[in-house]
């Protein structure tokens, strides 16, 4: 499982451990993900996700997943909330 948030494409960064000593060693900073169940009000169905916790607060700010993937960009969406949008924005059109 890769530790990519899978709305924000929001991924791992590398740094510096730097001791009091000023030594200096890579180290990895990874993203806060967790998995979760969004509820979709336009499909009527729950969405499983492995999103960031800065993702989450999002989602909630622009008003639910619905919301969210209105404004989202292809490109930092993977491969299955793509397809969530798709379906969304199919089921608003028909609607």
């Amino acid at each position: 499982m890769s530790r990519v948030c899978e709305l924000t494409g929001k991924g791992p960064a590398v740094g510096n451990n730097v001791s009091h000593a000023n030594n200096k060693t890579r180290r990895r900073f990874l993203p806060n993900l967790n998995d979760v169940t969004l509820m979709s009000e336009t499909l009527g169905r729950t969405v499983k996700l492995r999103i960031s916790s800065a993702a989450l607060r999002t989602v909630d700010h622009r008003g639910g997943l619905d919301g969210f993937m209105a404004k989202a960009k292809d490109a930092e969406l993977s491969p299955r909330a793509l397809k969530v949008k798709k379906e969304i924005q199919k089921a608003q059109a028909s609607a």
